[in-house]
């Protein structure tokens, strides 16, 4: 647990990042908006590379092992795929069918910042896919795709209408392996352009460089459930070193994004006493994340006490709980997966926690 009462997830250590050294000194301590717009200052002076450059750049940014494109809509791991592009020689070009050719796919879809100059040819958006399925994606938000069901990609890609909380209409879904993948590019997207988005227009999951919240909650929990890979660490490293001297922060540092999107609602508000201060402190909140039960422990509360659930989009949860030797057994078996804000009011103060249901 970090200062502040935030619940942070601990990813596996991450070799051979190449991170230069003192290069997010600046960022160092810090969360929510501060952290948001200390990375922004960080990462925004970046070299533009070209549109018609970004071909190029994916020799380098998106190769598959064998010299082939690594596309996430049509690659399989530990797997063979249907099909396989060669850089250049299937370039698009004309498309009818899924395999004929590959394209420019921007994972934030070009009508939601205006087809502006720098995002339109940002790397860490951008990458390589099969024409249609770019295509069938179109500009719709990514998320998790129900019984309904419109297209179907080779490697498993869906598009149909979704199950998310706070959302009812179509979503495209990657295959689990590049969830977070994505994920990680929309964290950066909002924090790279964050006010360097006037020209930017609103979507069904975005509000210029904002996330929504129910598109917060899917792409936080795809974060979670899909680590850091080594593909992305390589591709960070040439996009730093040979292409636009920048990172992407929630690459080398995955905690960061439950540091700025979850902080505003982990701080809480105490009051002077010393031992007030102690008694919240000592409450604490397990397992995290959870696929059951969760346990409150409220042995440090003196007082009358209140429990208060709500989910991302701030909805209110009615739960069953049971006290069991000062741990409050609270049910969380029939919840949808995601994030949950669990609030503790006393006398004393309020302390927040947040936390995952697997």
């Amino acid at each position: 647990m970090k200062n502040l009462s935030l619940i942070l997830f601990i990813l596996p250590f991450l070799v051979n990042a190449q991170i230069p050294a003192g290069y997010y000194a600046s960022a160092q301590g810090l969360t929510g908006d501060e952290l948001k717009i200390a990375l922004h200052n960080i990462i925004d002076n970046n070299t533009v590379v070209s549109y018609n450059n970004l071909h190029n750049a994916f020799v380098d940014t998106d190769k598959l092992p064998s010299g082939k494109v690594w596309d996430i809509y049509s690659y399989v791991p530990n797997g063979t795929a249907a099909y396989y592009f060669t850089f250049g020689t299937d370039q698009c070009g004309n498309y009818a069918l899924e395999g004929d050719c590959y394209n420019r796919e921007h994972t934030w879809p070009q009508s939601w910042f205006s087809s502006t100059n720098g995002p339109q040819s940002d790397l860490f958006h951008v990458m390589p896919s099969d024409g249609k399925v770019n295509g069938e994606r179109g500009n719709t938000p990514y998320g998790n795709v129900g019984s309904t069901v419109y297209f179907t990609s080779t490697n498993g890609s869906l598009l149909g209408i979704t199950t998310d909380l706070g959302f009812n209409s179509a979503v495209f879904e990657p295959i689990d392996e590049y969830k977070g993948d994505l994920a990680r590019n929309y964290f950066y997207m909002s924090t790279r352009y964050n006010s360097e988005d006037g020209a930017w227009t609103t979507s069904s999951a975005t509000n210029k460089s904002t996330i929504l919240p129910w598109q917060l909650n899917v792409l936080l929990t795809w974060h979670h459930n899909d680590p850091v890979s080594s593909k992305e660490i390589a591709r960070n490293n040439v996009i730093y070193n040979d292409y636009q001297n920048n990172r992407n922060p929630f690459i080398d540092n995955p905690q960061w994004a439950d540091s700025i999107w979850l902080a505003t609602v982990n701080n809480f508000i105490i009051s002077a006493s010393i031992e007030e201060k102690n008694e919240l402190n000592e409450i604490s909140l397990f397992p995290n994340p959870s696929t059951g039960n969760i346990y409150l422990n409220i042995e440090s509360i003196s007082s009358n006490y209140l429990v208060d659930i709500s989910d991302i989009n701030g909805r209110k949860i009615v739960f069953e709980s049971i006290l069991e030797n000062n741990l409050l057994k609270i049910n969380s078996d029939f919840w949808q997966k995601g994030f949950y804000f669990l609030n503790v009011f006393t006398e004393n103060g309020v302390k927040n926690f947040s936390f995952v249901k697997d």
